[in-house]
């Protein structure tokens, strides 16, 4: 690796607007300023995240979380070797927004732009965070994927398994909606369940019955529904103890599907890598401490060393995106101006694909 090399991150895939700048010295990571700006009062009002509102936002908080992160680093545009932007996947009026923000300031100030695929962002923070060598065991578990993936190289992942409609996140924040609780709906279902009782009622685990790494939590969400709709007409209404009861349990019901397909990844990838038994969990659902536990307990049980990035480096940010940019340029990747925002873009490029695929590409 180079000596020294300072990267300025960006990061606008969903609804959370982020510049970083980090630093690598000798081959030790060092993350000199993060800034997130986050847009939960903008989709408050719509119970979820409007792609056009969050786009306008991202167009308007780029700038200002650039000079925040170079502020914070005491840096100047001059102290950059480079420039690491989202290029996909995501809501693509947000990923167009980095990119297009990106390329301005490769422009104007030549410096080399790196696209980096958000995804990796996630995969690649343990090596970030720990330090920890290729090849790993990935369960990369957010608002919007949830995968097992053996991570090879900075652009070398092969996945085991991943979930075949809902992810974990996009459930939570539905979970959240039936409940009555704000988004985003992780943080609120695992403060309420807090309160209840994780055994009250009996959730289905799906997909255990059935061999491999796949994952379904879509029914998970409709069994909650049918739970609570039976707790309302019985007492005219949702005691808030049964709130809680119903959100510890569906949480339990989803840590649990985790534990046993986390069990199972493992068992698959230590067949194939016994000598590198290091297992990493990254993505927003990571931040969620009872599942964190039980992924943690897996792993000690299967002799795996366990990894997860502190909760700040869980959930999008763009830390792990100029990390990811100095993988890709350490390995002699560079983008032009015809750099593409990307609404799709799997990691393992010839698994097929689990949610289908459509004129953009295979979805994931």
């Amino acid at each position: 690796m180079t000596k020294t090399l300072t990267f300025l991150g960006l990061e606008s895939s969903c609804d959370d607007t982020a510049a970083a700048i980090v630093r690598v010295n000798d081959g030790q990571p060092e993350i000199l300023s993060s800034v997130v700006a986050g847009q939960t009062e903008l989709h408050a009002p719509f119970g979820g995240v409007v792609p056009e509102i969050a786009a306008r936002a991202h167009a308007e908080k780029l700038d200002l979380c650039v000079e925040e992160a170079l502020e914070q680093a005491n840096l100047g545009i001059d102290a950059l070797d480079g420039i690491a932007v989202t290029a996909g996947p995501g809501l693509i009026g947000g990923v167009m927004s980095g990119v297009m923000f990106a390329k301005g300031i490769a422009a104007g100030s030549g410096l080399p732009l790196v696209g980096v695929n958000h995804l990796a962002g996630h995969a690649l923070t343990p090596r970030l965070t720990d330090g920890l060598a290729f090849p790993y065991l990935m369960l990369l578990v957010s608002g919007g994927h949830c995968q097992f993936l053996i991570a090879h190289g900075p652009e070398d992942f092969t996945r085991l398994g991943g979930t075949i409609d809902d992810a974990p996140g996009e459930a939570f924040d539905k979970a959240a909606k039936l409940m009555a609780l704000p988004q985003p709906g992780g943080p609120s279902v695992e403060a309420e369940a807090a309160k209840g009782d994780p055994k009250a009622f009996a959730f289905p685990r799906p997909l255990l019955d059935r061999p491999g790494c796949d994952m379904s939590f879509s029914g998970l969400k409709t069994a909650l529904l049918r739970a609570r709709d039976q707790v309302v007409a019985a007492h005219g209404g949702l005691p808030r103890q049964t709130r809680a009861d119903l959100c510890a349990s569906f949480q339990q019901a989803v840590a649990d599907v985790l534990v046993e397909k986390s069990r199972r990844a493992l068992a698959e990838y230590l067949t194939h890598d016994p000598g590198h038994p290091g297992f990493a969990v990254a993505g927003g659902v990571a931040a969620n401490k009872a599942i964190r536990a039980g992924l943690e307990t897996v792993s000690q049980e299967m002799g795996a060393r366990f990894h997860a990035p502190p909760l700040r480096l869980c959930t999008d940010n763009a830390a792990m995106i100029a990390w990811a940019g100095i993988e890709r340029y350490e390995s002699g990747a560079r983008d032009g101006m015809d750099l593409m925002a990307r609404p799709r873009w799997p990691l393992d490029r010839t698994a097929a694909p689990l949610l289908g695929s459509g004129k953009k590409g295979a979805k994931a």
